[in-house]
């Protein structure tokens, strides 16, 4: 399935559109992580644990968003859209686009 920050995919035409869909991760934040990441900050450098959970939010929210669109028919998602949001120490992350069907 072609997902696609664009409202369109080049050289192929949408024959139909499917409606908006979305796709969301949450995940809580460890303790042991919370305090490495204090101290890397303290001390400077980039947090891998953070890094490496937002990675794994990130393609949690958009392996959802093609399931969804593909429950619906999609072949396709242009114009995606992806939100972060830290809510009470859990990291949200929101995919959303328009599902389609291309040509």
């Amino acid at each position: 399935m072609i997902v696609t920050t664009t409202p369109s995919v080049e050289g192929r035409s949408i024959a139909e559109y499917k409606g908006v869909v979305v796709g969301e991760a949450i995940l809580g934040a460890n303790v042991f992580r919370d305090v490495f990441a204090q101290i890397t900050d303290i001390v400077g450098g980039r947090s891998g644990a953070y890094e490496k959970s937002l990675a794994e939010a990130r393609e949690t929210a958009l392996r959802e968003l093609e399931e969804r669109a593909a429950m619906v028919g999609g072949t396709a998602v242009v114009g995606v859209d992806l939100d972060y949001e830290v809510i009470n120490n859990m990291l949200m992350v929101s995919a959303s686009g328009t599902a389609v069907v291309l040509e």
